[in-house]
């Protein structure tokens, strides 16, 4: 009977060795598994995964503590299906037991976690769970993130062996995550510096600044992972910002909103100089303000697009979908210097478009010239030795006819007269000229639009219309333009102006949905009676490859 016990006990021991070996064997391959990835997110789901395997939990959590040091940013969970994982809601911020970890980074074993003075109950649908075991993740001398095990399988408690392989592939995990955000801040390095120089290379080719600006931010949005980019730039006329680029997440719904700077994350960061985060910009109350443009939305950074010492151009807006990690230090230092090298690639094309600007009011000025020292002489000492050669013609028809292209003539003096006027009217001059203040109504509107507008102007715009009517064409233009940014969905639009005869008419045509019948006409009324104090009309038309057509017409003796 002794040496039955004796074996009895010999088997027990080995029984228990063999299941040491497994469980060795079984956490060698864990970390092996775990080291094996570089990259950070497959880095995290492989310890999680790894670690309930290893002490056979049902479920399984991995947080990571956000910058605050004081919530979680990130939880990944293993055990619980999507659905479950939608009918619980919002993922833990790190209350309760669940923060008791990140206030004592310490192992912790429950046999019943209800217990713990820290725990207060599941949110609704959330499945029961009874045993716990939790563990630290440490990188380096900082507290990454907690690993969370409930419900060992078979109704047993996490015991000493289980919090020591658990601690041990704590080790292991802060190591390959140490790993994985080194080779991850080298490719993000490298990738900023292949952006930039892309950038570079396009200002060189000389592409326009919106071109080269969706470019900027989109090789950020593509670097940082983000769902959403956005380019606000400063409106000059009311203090406000304007979203001039939107990409990710129905950007066209976006463009060409006017939000505020007070209440928002990109007024905070223009204020501020620097970049401004948040974990959760569509729950955020600091940053509420603005039009309702941010469901869904998670982690943000919104950063100055400014060069060193200069007052910012912009900023860049970047969101994360909400539960994907914050934005960290080590990602903003290297976003921030890319913002301010993006800011000096829009000076240097501001810079260029201004050298153009100027030799094409260089090249204006001598087409002017030209025409006034040779065309109008030349037409003016015609006219007259035409007018001295009708006294001499005897019939009747061809004297007439004579006189006629005299006429013609002085008429034709007086085109070019105004069209030289027109060449020389630089923008800061630009008050009191009609084709200078439609010129400029037109550029600006291209920003709420999406694209630049066509623009045509005839006729004696600056000479015959008054001012009192030309102020009525300016308000009028702009209220369609707006009309069509706001409610058109066009991909086109044309503006004409003309004056002929005794009327100027002003003609803007999309291409969009149209003007539906029963929608709101509060702007086409206050057009029509704008039309009506200059004695004018208003007619919408539907052109035949659809859209819409509005005429604005107005006589040149209209009063005010």
């Amino acid at each position: 009977m002794r040496l039955d016990e004796l074996l009895e006990e010999l088997q027990a021991r080995i029984d228990a060795a063999r299941g040491t070996r497994d469980r060795v064997h079984s956490l060698l391959e864990a970390v092996v598994s775990v080291g094996r990835e570089l990259d950070l997110p497959q880095v995290l789901r492989r310890i999680v995964e790894a670690a309930a395997l290893l002490v056979d939990a049902q479920y399984a959590a991995l947080g990571v503590i956000g910058p605050d040091g004081r919530r979680l940013s990130q939880f990944l969970t293993v055990g619980l299906t999507p659905e479950e994982v939608a009918a619980i809601g919002p993922l833990p911020a790190g209350h309760g037991l669940l923060g008791e970890l990140i206030r004592n980074p310490e192992p912790l074993r429950l046999s019943d976690l209800g217990s713990h003075p820290s725990s207060y109950g599941f949110p609704a649908h959330h499945p029961p769970m009874r045993t716990f075991l939790g563990v630290p993740i440490r990188v380096r001398d900082e507290v990454f993130g907690n690993l969370y095990l409930t419900d060992k399988r078979g109704g047993h408690d996490f015991d000493a062996e289980d919090e020591s392989v658990i601690s041990t592939l704590s080790v292991a995990a802060g190591v390959a995550i140490d790993n994985a955000r080194l080779y991850e801040g080298a490719q993000r390095q490298q990738r900023w510096l292949k952006a930039g120089a892309e950038i570079t290379n396009s200002l060189f080719s000389g592409i326009p600044r919106l071109e080269v600006l969706e470019l900027i931010a989109r090789r950020a949005q593509e670097i940082t992972r983000a769902q959403l980019a956005d380019v606000c730039v400063p409106m000059h006329d009311t203090g406000d910002l304007v979203v001039e680029l939107a990409l990710g997440g129905h950007g066209e719904k976006r463009r060409g909103l006017v939000v505020p700077v007070d209440g928002t994350l990109s007024g905070a960061a223009l204020v501020a100089g620097k970049p401004v985060t948040t974990s959760a910009l569509a729950g955020d109350e600091r940053y509420a303000a603005g039009p309702r443009r941010f469901d869904g939305l998670g982690p943000a950074v919104a950063v100055p697009l400014d060069s060193e010492g200069g007052s910012a151009r912009g900023v860049l807006l970047l969101a994360r979908a909400e539960g994907e990690a914050v934005f960290t230090e080590g990602e903003l230092d290297p976003l921030h210097a890319f913002a301010g090298q993006a800011a000096l690639a829009l000076e240097l094309a501001e810079r260029r478009r201004d050298a153009e600007q100027l030799a094409l009011l260089e090249d204006r000025d001598r087409i002017a010239r030209d025409l006034h020292d040779l065309a109008i002489q030349r037409l003016f000492a015609t006219g007259m030795t035409l007018q001295s050669a009708a006294r001499l013609v005897e019939h009747a028809g061809a004297a007439e006819r004579v006189t006629r292209a005299v006429g013609d003539l002085d008429e034709t003096i007086k085109i070019i007269r105004s069209t030289i006027f027109g060449l020389r009217v630089r923008e800061e001059d630009a008050g009191p000229s009609l084709r200078a203040r439609v010129a400029r109504a037109v550029g600006e509107a291209g920003t709420a639009l999406g694209f630049p507008p066509r623009l045509s102007m005839e006729g004696l715009l600056d000479t015959d219309v008054p001012a009192q009517v030309a102020d009525h064409v300016v308000a009028a233009l702009t209220e369609l333009l707006s009309n069509a940014a706001r409610h058109a969905h066009a991909t086109r639009v044309e503006v004409a102006l003309q004056a002929a005869g005794d009327e100027v008419v002003l003609t803007v045509t999309d291409n969009g949905r149209g003007i539906p019948e029963a929608g709101r006409r509060s702007g086409l009324t206050n057009l029509a009676e704008r039309a009506d104090r200059v004695d004018g009309t208003m007619e919408i038309r539907t052109p035949d490859g659809g859209g819409s057509q509005v005429v604005w017409r107005a006589p040149l003796s209209g009063g005010a």
